[in-house]
């Protein structure tokens, strides 16, 4: 089978999974947002080991702020950790009096309450950083194609060097689309949430993505100066993919055992950022050499 072949093959499946997760993001229910990027409350508190997550549920709807109003749209998951059980509360922005309150109420319901987070949220701060999030794609994608431009610039005339830059970010977004498409899946079956950290690991994925859309950009241009006259640039650009393998896998391997060591031996508030990493370095190898190159010959 040749590379142009796979390429079609790769190419259709890659935009039917960019598709699938683009409706998947922007229709209801869609991704479930953390309070930094909605604004809210968030507290997490520990109960007696007899009391349950509808015992809290029932309680909070009970509870109703001395001259506010009634909390609304609560929503309670349970959290298993080292520590044994807790309760994550999210709900609409409380003030320092209500959050006094509601500790003092959930007291007298429970006896013994231990408050082990409270986070507060408005919707400004939130929307400035959700704003701040796109800023940084959109930088990063600008300063990769700018900088593709100029580290490519001495290419043979037939060959346009941003059209490498181009690339790389198309190879990079559709990596982060189809991250956040999983990802959105499993926040409907789990306590998964966008967050900042999330958007870190969007962010670090499209780093690793780039990087070795890059290595093997290189080769492929290495190869392209010293032309074989009798090869045509499809070859060109197999032999280029063949030469890179090596170097990728190792490098994509030793990420991905220190990535499985922190999964399984790291703190639990970092699980999801590490599981986000770990899909998105595999991912991130397959469009380096599917859909980068591939796009590449075809562009072409």
């Amino acid at each position: 089978m040749t590379f142009k072949s796979l390429s079609k093959f790769f190419l259709t499946l890659s935009a039917c999974a960019v598709v699938v997760s683009l409706v998947l993001l922007l229709w209801k229910p869609g991704p479930k947002f953390s309070i930094e990027f909605i604004g809210g409350t968030l507290m997490e508190v520990q109960l007696p080991a007899k009391d349950t997550k509808t015992d809290l549920a029932t309680a909070i709807t009970q509870f109703v702020p001395k001259g506010g109003s009634p909390l609304q749209n609560v929503s309670v998951s349970a959290i298993t950790g080292i520590q044994g059980t807790s309760y994550s509360i999210r709900m609409r922005p409380l003030s320092n009096e209500e959050h006094l309150q509601l500790v003092d109420f959930l007291t007298q319901k429970f006896t013994t309450v231990k408050e082990l987070q409270f986070t507060t949220i408005g919707p400004s701060v939130s929307a400035s950083l959700k704003q701040q999030s796109f800023i940084a794609l959109g930088v990063a994608s600008v300063a990769i194609i700018l900088y593709l431009a100029f580290a490519f610039r001495k290419l043979p005339r037939k060959f346009k060097p941003w059209k490498f830059g181009v690339l790389a970010v198309i190879a990079f977004l559709h990596d982060v689309v189809i991250t956040a498409g999983v990802f959105t899946v499993l926040g409907q079956f789990t306590n998964f949430e966008f967050d900042t950290l999330f958007v870190t690991a969007l962010l670090t994925i499209l780093a690793y993505s780039t990087n070795d859309t890059i290595v093997i950009f290189d080769r492929i241009r290495a190869n392209l100066s010293f032309e074989n006259r009798s090869e045509n640039f499809e070859e060109t650009a197999a032999r280029g993919l063949k030469q890179s393998v090596p170097r990728t896998m190792n490098t994509m391997m030793s990420v991905l055992i220190m990535l499985f060591a922190l999964f399984f031996l790291g703190s639990e508030s970092i699980r999801w950022f590490i599981l986000a990493l770990i899909f998105g370095m595999v991912i991130g190898t397959y469009s380096s050499f599917f859909i980068a190159s591939a796009l590449l010959l075809y562009w072409r």
